[in-house]
């Protein structure tokens, strides 16, 4: 007997996979089909009590099946042990906000954002941002079959943006070289020796759309203190925020060195807030090493009640 993933999963697969031998199209424009499809009731799987975890599950192997075809460098997706990992760190450090509300400048399909909505209980709502009309148009439809309150902008996130400062920002950044000079004059982090680097002025555009105290959760290059660029982020920081942790993503999870990530987490000055004690410094151990993880994981703990003093 088929699990509720699998049947949503299979469903999927094979009306994308008609769309892509019939009519030569891309799988992932054949995934927004089938997704159309089951919204407006002309075709849907048979499920059984579906949680809104097995529809997320489902549709991201779909999309992941999609975008190992894809060759387009953004058509990438946040793996889940990462968005879980980072639900912990959201759900422990605003545990005693009553509502939540989040944005993702760099939103791709939403499973990062998604993943986070569907864990955290007290969340109220969301905003995304993402120039790449297929993804957009994706996210809007496992957004709308999850029954989020999510409200999407189709735009290039460096550019102005009319959303009201929120409790969280959450990013998987897009990493390299920004090259609207135009658009990137305005900001601090604007380099004037060369192109500025995209995920610094996603940075800077986040840190305006969070209120004061809220909390900026970045999955950013390994490297990211080490560039030419790094002093003037570090000066950005300094001036606007406090570094809460940099957490060292484990190798495993990876293809090569050049591809390794680390979490981020910074705090939004606020007048009513001290900066952290201790800034948390630490390395994910392998996700399998149970015991490693316990251990980590009670390093953590340790490390907010040492702040929260």
């Amino acid at each position: 007997m088929q699990t509720n993933v699998e049947k949503i999963f299979s469903f999927i697969d094979q009306e994308a996979t008609y769309i892509e031998e019939q009519e030569s199209a891309p799988y992932l424009e054949g995934i927004v089909y089938a997704l159309e499809l089951w919204l407006e009731n002309k075709k849907a799987p048979d499920l059984v009590n579906p949680k809104k975890e097995e529809i997320r599950k489902a549709i991201q192997l779909a999309i992941l099946k999609g975008m190992s075809k894809s060759t387009q460098a953004n058509h990438q997706m946040t793996p889940d042990t990462i968005g879980l990992l980072l639900s912990y760190f959201v759900k422990e450090m605003n545990k005693e906000k009553k509502e939540l509300s989040f944005l993702d400048p760099a939103l791709g399909t939403g499973n990062l954002l998604f993943t986070l909505m569907n864990v955290i209980p007290n969340t109220s709502h969301a905003f995304g941002v993402e120039i790449d009309e297929l993804l957009i148009q994706l996210a809007a439809q496992v957004g709308e079959l999850l029954e989020q309150d999510i409200q999407l902008f189709r735009q290039d996130a460096i550019r102005p943006l009319m959303i009201d400062p929120v409790d969280i920002v959450v990013s998987d950044l897009p990493v390299g070289y920004y090259p609207d000079e135009e658009a990137s004059k305005e900001y601090f982090l604007h380099s004037e020796d060369e192109m500025p680097y995209a995920h610094h002025l996603f940075m800077e555009q986040a840190m305006k759309h969070v209120k004061p105290g809220g909390y900026l959760y970045f999955l950013v290059p390994a490297t990211i203190f080490e560039s030419k660029q790094a002093p003037q982020l570090h000066k950005f920081i300094k001036e606007n925020g406090w570094i809460q942790a940099v957490i060292q993503l484990p190798d495993s999870i990876f293809k090569n060195k050049a591809q390794e990530k680390s979490l981020l987490i910074l705090q939004k000055k606020s007048e009513d807030l001290k900066a952290p004690r201790e800034v948390l410094l630490a390395k994910v151990p392998s996700m399998t090493n149970r015991e490693a993880m316990e251990l980590f994981f009670k390093k953590i703990d340790i490390w907010q009640e040492e702040n929260n003093r």
